[in-house]
């Protein structure tokens, strides 16, 4: 027995082992595919700044240009001007020069009169003589300094620490998980969360084969988050979280495993009624069933009176799919699920077709009798619903029955705590509080339903609601009272 223990000891390490290869070879191939998407980031980062940087300098290339051309048009139209003054100036130096030579006093006054009249409008006389526009650029000279010791201090941006998750303020209800971290430090350049969770029926730290892949929840701004509308079908569910800036994500935080068990179940078609139709969860009367498919079967044994019959026959594969589909006859119309509660709380809810005439939800002992119908026997417990003619509603156990003076829920809630010998019944809606039966249950039970004319549809893989968790210790707190129908086994 010690030889066996060390070889099983031996045989989980070494799986250990392998699953921890697995994952760093894995990590291997994460960081040359992350380098080189890394490296593809940086190209365009630096791609971006050169295209930005060329566009600047068109942009101020192209002004510096437009104030060259200003100036140059304002000196233009300056110079124009002047020729103009001078050629002007010119000739009316060339007139006076040549009155001069007049010896004619009255002509040369009348000469000298004009020449003075000329000047005095003259343009030579109105000109500035100072250039409009100065040739100095210095105004279009650009200081880079604080920008290049800005480009010289660009660095990585600091990568975000993983996040804690504070499993304490974690909460699993309502078939919802609210997941709540926080950061080892604060960091104002965080910008989102990303949450990663994914099912597992394995307790520890996830492993790479075997696992489903990680769902993803993104641009998360809070530092808690809710996953609603869950089926828990598996056992537990890992969750990682990392923080994001805005340009680059840290590692995940240490993955954390919630337990997320719960009670699921299927209709056990091999042991129903035969004029019940199953599948899966639903189930459905089906007056012809049983009629029907016994006459098909006496015909085919008529005509094969030297074979065994398939319902008898031990090696017939239809034989063996169906089981015991006997089990229930007359008018039981009864099905039970396919596992069993042996321990703990779990929940389920059943929804009835609006045409149901008579439909029981509630559970057994394993092994009812044939013809038994739930809450008939000291070993089954239930509530009735009874749409024939008018409407009934009551809960049963040992052939006793209680009279339930309240109206029929759409949906019904069945929370079973078997250490605490507790069966209660609600409306699921309103989480409103049916009936309770409380017993010890000294066998597993099973989920048992009666229908007779429509059908059922029954919910299961739900968490026990925090509503009636509050109802439960509130009942609980006060004493509770105790149905006249129960019966300690």
């Amino acid at each position: 027995e010690t030889l066996q223990r060390i070889v099983s000891t031996l045989v989980n390490k070494n799986d250990e082992i392998h699953n921890f290869i697995d994952m760093l070879n894995h990590t291997i191939s994460n960081v040359q595919v992350n380098s080189s998407k890394a490296i593809s980031e940086l190209d365009e980062e630096f791609d971006g700044l050169y295209s930005v940087l060329h566009e600047m300098k068109g942009s101020m290339a192209n002004t510096i240009q437009q104030e060259e051309a200003h100036k140059i048009q304002v000196l233009q139209d300056q110079l124009s001007q002047c020729s103009r003054a001078l050629e002007s100036s010119e000739e009316l130096l060339e007139l006076a020069v040549q009155s001069l030579d007049i010896k004619n006093p009255v002509e040369l006054l009348e000469a000298a009169r004009q020449i003075k009249d000329s000047v005095t409008v003259a343009s030579a006389f109105r000109l500035s003589l100072k250039p409009k526009v100065s040739d100095s650029m210095t105004h279009m000279m650009v200081d880079f300094a604080l920008e290049k010791h800005m480009l010289q201090a660009v660095k990585f941006l600091p990568v975000p620490k993983a996040p804690e998750i504070d499993v304490a303020a974690c909460l699993i209800a309502d078939n919802c998980i609210t997941v709540s971290w926080r950061m080892p430090e604060e960091d104002s350049r965080i910008d989102h969360f990303v949450l990663e969770y994914r099912k597992t029926n394995f307790d520890g730290l996830p492993r790479l084969k075997g696992e489903q892949r990680w769902e993803l929840v993104d641009y998360i701004k809070a530092t808690q988050y809710t996953l609603s509308g869950l089926k828990f079908d598996t056992k537990y569910m890992n969750l990682r979280v990392q923080a994001c800036n805005k340009a680059v994500a840290g590692e995940y935080s240490d993955p954390v495993t919630l337990e997320t068990k719960a009670f699921v179940f299927s209709l056990d078609s091999t042991s129903s009624h035969l004029n019940l139709k199953v599948e899966d969860t639903y189930v459905e009367w089906d007056p012809t069933g049983g009629k029907g498919q016994e006459k098909i079967k006496g015909k085919e044994n008529k005509n094969r009176s030297n074979t065994a019959s398939p319902k008898r026959s031990t090696n017939s594969p239809r034989a063996s799919a169906r089981g015991g589909r006997d089990r229930f006859a007359g008018e039981s119309y009864t099905v039970l699920g396919d596992t069993a509660v042996e321990s703990g709380q779990h929940y389920w809810e059943v929804r009835a077709q609006k045409d149901c005439k008579s439909y029981s939800v509630g559970v057994t002992y394993k092994n009812p009798g044939k013809f038994d119908q739930l809450g008939k026997t000291n070993s089954s417990w239930c509530i009735h619903i009874n749409n024939w003619l008018q409407t009934t509603f009551s809960a049963k156990h040992n052939n006793k029955a209680k009279t339930l003076d309240i109206p029929v829920p759409d949906r019904i809630g069945v929370y079973c705590d078997f250490d605490g010998g507790q069966l209660s019944f609600y409306d699921a809606n309103s989480k409103a509080l049916l009936h309770t039966f409380r017993t010890k249950f000294t066998q597993p039970l099973l989920p048992g339903f009666m229908i007779w004319c429509g059908g059922l549809t029954v919910s299961t893989g739900l968490q026990v609601p925090s509503a009636v968790k509050t109802l439960q210790k509130s009942e609980n707190g006060l004493g509770g009272s105790t149905s006249s129908l129960n019966n300690v086994a």
